[in-house]
């Protein structure tokens, strides 16, 4: 199945250039483009895209609350990909937290663009699990005050799956997991399947964000 694309971005040749590199790639399909926060929520309503590469730095109606309304309601399933210059962004993990899942880099070369794209589409992994990690340790580090677990939300969880989400967390991927735990990887699919259902989660980049939050992982340097 073709991947539905739209860029939001501020600046044309960031969305048209965006635009090429995209349609040349197999299965992927540009199908509209917007110039802001609140033309990308209405274009989303308008051509149900599958993923939406989003700016974090827009006039009007920003990234973060574009993507906050787009993957909000009950039901979306589209997935919200941000753009930035800087891997450690201070709004990059707010752009997490607001429903994003994943971020690239402005100057990611084709291949890592075209690839994310598609890895976030699927929603079976992190993307750049170990940026991405480093970012929400990072800024729940410095933003939020040490605790223990949280009971709440978490509570619903088996014992392995506060297990598997824990490694999921620290970047690992469904194999990854598999051979740390020694079970089968279909096995590890169900439990992140059960996880995201009971916490009422989008992917695994929100789950990661959620045990970073409740203290079930503590950032490095705690």
């Amino acid at each position: 199945m073709t991947i539905r694309v739209v860029i939001a971005d501020d600046q044309m040749m960031v969305r048209q250039g965006f635009t090429v590199l995209l349609d040349a790639e197999p299965g992927i399909e540009v199908v509209g483009q917007a110039v802001d926060g609140l033309d990308a929520v209405t274009k989303v309503a308008e051509l149900a895209p599958d993923v939406v590469l989003m700016d974090i730095r827009m006039p009007g109606l920003g990234g973060i609350e574009a993507t906050r309304r787009i993957t909000a309601p009950a039901g979306s399933t589209v997935k919200v990909l941000v753009l930035t210059t800087f891997d450690l962004d201070e709004y990059v993990y707010e752009a997490l937290r607001a429903g994003a899942s994943g971020f690239l880099l402005k100057d990611a070369s084709v291949a890592e663009l075209a690839q994310a794209v598609r890895v976030v589409a699927a929603g079976d992994a992190l993307l750049a699990p170990n940026i991405t990690k480093r970012v929400i340790a990072e800024f729940s580090r410095v933003t939020r005050t040490p605790r223990t677990p949280e009971k709440g939300r978490a509570g619903v969880l088996t014992e392995r799956e506060t297990e598997v989400l824990s490694l999921i967390a620290q970047g690992l991927s469904n194999a990854e997991i598999a051979a740390n735990l020694v079970v089968a990887e279909q096995t590890v699919k169900t439990h992140v399947g059960r996880i995201l259902v009971k916490l009422g989660l989008r992917d695994r980049t929100q789950a990661a964000v959620f045990a970073y939050e409740t203290g079930l992982i503590r950032p490095a340097g705690y």
